[in-house]
């Protein structure tokens, strides 16, 4: 019995050791002040508008984007967004859609947006976001854990 005890204590000891001794923890802190100031902010190229872009592009691009983004939660609501709406929305949906998930800087605006959690600012409260925050509302209790799969892209093409 003391041998087992022996062996659990020398294995709890090797792993609290591997954990918290002589190696160190995998964490990034990064070199800035306690206030922040020193941070550095990386410029991001202005959106500009895609003009005479074909509209079959597009939408093949949006999708894409959609279901692109920097956060999963965004994934999620905008790729199904995007397979209930985008074939029906005109060039002009189309462009204030690219606008709204392309210009803002921050993918945690439009998910704060969508969600209603904060307002909306007037460049983006149109048409196409009160679509997408209604969409985002899952009235019809959709399952929504992860994204749509593509293969409705090719039914009407079988």
């Amino acid at each position: 019995m003391s041998i087992l005890r022996n062996a659990w204590c020398l294995t709890r000891e090797r792993v609290s050791r591997a954990i918290f001794g002589t190696y160190p923890l995998r964490s990034y802190r990064g070199d800035t002040s306690d206030d922040m100031t020193d941070i550095k902010q990386i410029p991001l190229p202005p959106w500009e508008e895609r003009t005479n872009e074909p509209l079959d592009t597009k939408r093949a691009r949006l999708l894409y984007e959609s279901r692109k983004r920097g956060m999963l939660e965004n994934c999620i609501l905008l790729s199904f967004f995007a397979k209930k709406y985008l074939n029906e929305m005109t060039e002009k949906q189309l462009s204030l859609y690219d606008k709204l998930i392309n210009q803002p800087t921050n993918d945690w605006d439009i998910y704060y947006w969508m969600t209603e959690t904060k307002p909306t600012p007037p460049e983006f409260d149109n048409e196409v976001m009160t679509l997408l925050k209604e969409f985002t509302k899952n009235r019809n209790m959709e399952h929504r854990a992860g994204q749509p799969p593509l293969d409705y892209l090719f039914e009407d093409r079988k």
